[in-house]
Order: structure tokens, then sequence, then C-alpha cells
């Protein structure tokens, strides 16, 4: 695992595959946080949730929590999985191409807007980078020229951590920029249809 900030961690493909119990209590418990992780049933939209307790939280690809609030988490092998946090919340977004062109970065920014708070960091984790996101034109159309890039073989791409960044409007934003597809260590559905994923996991305080 990765963990750029304290509260922030990023699972690596060695901690397991995250979306099974026994792999978030084995991460959690090396963490020193609760096992009984917010989660949400991910759409590849722009739905935002705030958790109050762990356990599913319905379908939605960001999750927002407050100083009381549970762990949580969104699960990722290729998408990008990305923690915000204000004052007094922390998120966490699973946000590919569609979820991206859908908004729903500037969803959670309403969230925090509409909570009294505003995101002023925000971390981009391991995710397909734009190296190897290959798509076609009805995709890079949708994406400003800012993100639209090509392969290292050539072909059209779209750079998800640069429009991810742009959108989050945060005051700093770490990315990690390791690409999954390419880089040992992390799940990747592009490079070997796995079913596995990493997680992007969150907290609000310490331990």
């Amino acid at each position: 695992m990765i963990s750029p900030a304290p509260g922030v961690v990023f699972s690596e493909s060695s901690d397991g595959d995250l979306r099974t119990v026994d792999a978030r209590r084995s991460l959690a418990s090396r963490l020193g946080i609760s096992g009984d992780w917010a989660t949400v049933r991910q759409t590849h939209g722009a739905g935002v949730r705030f958790a109050q307790a762990g356990g599913d939280q319905g379908e939605s690809d960001a999750l927002i929590t407050g100083p009381n609030g549970p762990p949580i988490a969104v699960f990722t092998a290729d998408c990008v999985g990305i923690v915000a946090r204000g004052d007094k919340h922390v998120a966490v977004i699973h946000a590919g191409w569609r979820g991206i062109v859908s908004g729903v970065v500037e969803s959670l920014r309403r969230e925090f807007d509409e909570r009294g708070d505003r995101v002023h960091g925000a971390w981009i984790g391991p995710s397909i980078g734009p190296c190897c996101y290959e798509v076609g034109d009805e995709v890079t159309t949708r994406f400003p020229p800012s993100c639209r890039t090509e392969t290292t073989w050539g072909t059209s791409a779209v750079d998800l951590w640069k429009a991810a960044e742009e959108r989050l409007g945060a005051d700093e934003v770490w990315t990690a920029r390791i690409c999954t597809r390419h880089e040992s260590g992390w799940w990747s559905y592009r490079k070997d249809g796995t079913r596995s994923r990493m997680a992007a996991v969150a907290w609000a305080g310490e331990p």
C-alpha cells in the first residue's frame, strides 16, 4: 500500500482483492482502523452518498463522511481512485472516463459546498495512465484538448489524471502517476481482465 498523507491509503495487488471482507479486515488491522468500511455499488456515474456508518451505501461513485464517520472506500483496477479532504469532511471518488464526463468530481465539490466545506487537498491514486489509456474518438472528443493525448504506441488516448486534477479545484493535488496497466504490483482490468480490485481508502482524523 501507499499512504501519501495521514488518513489516505491506496492499496496494491499484494494487499489482496479489497472487495473481499478478509482483505479489508487485514488491511484495516494493519492501519489500526475499523474494518467496517462504508462502500458503494459503483455505476460509473456522478452520484454522491454521505456515510454515517459502515456497510453498503447503495449505488454511487463517491462517498463523503464527517469527523465521526467510518472509513470509506472505492474500488479500482484501472479507473482513478481519488481521496479529497476539506476542513470537516473526507471523501473518496471512483472515476473512469464515464464518471469524469458525467461530472462525479463536480458533484462531490457541490456536496462539500452544501455542507459548508470545500476541498483543500486531494490525492489521485495509481490508475491507468495516459501512456496506456487507449480510447476511440467518441471518447476523446468528450474531453478538452488539454486531456487528449496518445498512447506510447501512437493511438488516441485521454489523460484521466489531468482531467481529475483540472476538475478538483483543490489547493493542493498529489498524483501518484503510477500506471496500473504497464507497471507491476497493481490490479489492471485492461492488462489481464482481472476481477480483483484495489481500494482508495480514507478516514477523518487519526485512527
